[in-house]
């Protein structure tokens, strides 16, 4: 592996390959060195699309609803043109946060000296300023951060030159339609949270594939038809599909045939999102991994079903994701992020068949070489 970025060359390291056949997998310190947390900043998230929400969160003029992009804070609220817009949540005064968590105000008033501004971020009252010379409210305007809409899900991206996530995903809304044919009338249901000790990246691969699935998660091999796994890989997303039936008699959570009758459907979204749909009654879940330091991050499992409210079976699917298999998947990642400190380990290597079954690794590649091409590294 050659390199153009300080963080990422040492002599020992085996090639990341374009083959993943071919390829060792990116070395350990990519997941332990605070230096490469850093750089993650500018050259991966605040260049990319970052899940914030739904629409349903922001459905009324003055909704709002707070999100965090790496350590930027972003507010995202519906103006009075019904136009949903987002803002750096600072006001420009002097630096004070606008609004906290979620809700609905008439008009965004910062709690230090009560500036005020208009849902489209035009400053209207800011007190004692009237004979300040020079002064123009003009300049103080919030600062707006660029917006999408994919299938009601809302992305930001702190660069206002990045193309359009429409443009960078061709082919994802068609997906999702097709598993989640009621994906227009889903409303946000629950946010679950987990704190995790272990690097955002650790999470993605664990995500990216199925091979740890057969020894760690008995319930869900139960539920899930395993030999019509498949994973394919396009752009900046991967899907991961079951299209067997699934198990009605299967350990997970009680299931009756429902809107959902395929096995499972899941996507990656570069760079922190995974999307989720499980068999049973209509709905779709985001899982969303943000890095708060080098070996730690915090997940949001966000739940969205037609009207906002979960059936029993729904719920009963959701109390399994929250109480069983995430806490699998958490113990095995914070496993591995421990040995990923290990003077015995640097890189492993990818294990790859041609039919890109649920045993198969390319996934992690994939999403292992977008995290190298965007910090820089050279791969062959």
């Amino acid at each position: 592996m050659t390199a153009n970025s300080e963080h990422s060359v040492h002599i020992a390291d085996r090639p990341l390959r374009r083959n993943p056949a071919e390829s060792f997998t990116l070395p350990a310190r990519y997941y332990t060195d605070s230096a490469v947390h850093r750089a993650e900043r500018t050259a991966i998230f605040e260049r990319s699309w970052s899940y914030v929400g739904h629409v349903s969160q922001v459905a009324t003029t003055g909704d709002y609803l707070t999100a965090t992009v790496y350590d930027q804070e972003i507010f995202v609220t519906r103006d009075g043109d019904n136009v949903i817009n987002a803002f750096y949540n600072v006001c420009k005064h002097r630096g004070h946060e606008l609004v906290q968590g979620s809700g609905r105000v008439k008009a965004l008033k910062c709690p230090y000296h009560a500036w005020v501004y208009g849902l489209d971020g035009v400053l209207k009252h800011s007190r004692n300023t009237s004979e300040l010379p020079g002064f123009d409210p003009c300049d103080f305007a919030l600062s707006r951060v660029q917006i999408e809409s994919l299938c009601g899900f809302l992305f930001v991206n702190l660069d206002p030159e990045a193309s359009s996530l429409a443009s960078q995903t061709p082919g994802l809304e068609d997906e999702l339609r097709h598993y989640c044919p009621e994906i227009d009338r889903i409303e946000f249901a629950r946010r679950d949270s987990f704190d995790v000790a272990a690097n955002w990246k650790t999470m993605v691969d664990n995500f990216l594939e199925c091979y740890h699935c057969a020894p760690a998660h008995r319930d869900f091999v139960d539920l899930v038809d395993m030999p019509s796994y498949r994973s394919v890989v396009h752009g900046i997303y991967s899907s991961h599909v079951s299209d067997g039936l699934p198990t009605e008699g299967n350990s997970a959570y009680e299931l009756t045939k429902g809107d959902v009758d395929f096995s499972y459907a899941g996507w990656f979204l570069w760079p922190n999102l995974t999307i989720w749909i499980y068999p049973g009654d209509a709905h779709v879940s985001v899982l969303q991994m943000l890095p708060t330091e080098a070996e730690r991050c915090i997940e949001y499992q966000d739940w969205f079903c037609p009207s906002g409210t979960p059936t029993t079976q729904l719920k009963a699917a959701m109390d399994y994701q929250r109480d069983v298999l995430q806490p699998e998947d958490v113990g095995l990642c914070e496993s591995v992020q421990r040995g990923l400190r290990s003077n015995g380990y640097n890189q492993g290597r990818f294990v790859i068949d041609d039919r890109r079954s649920e045993l198969s690794e390319h996934g992690v590649h994939h999403f292992q070489l977008m995290v190298a091409d965007a910090l820089g590294v050279a791969s062959s």
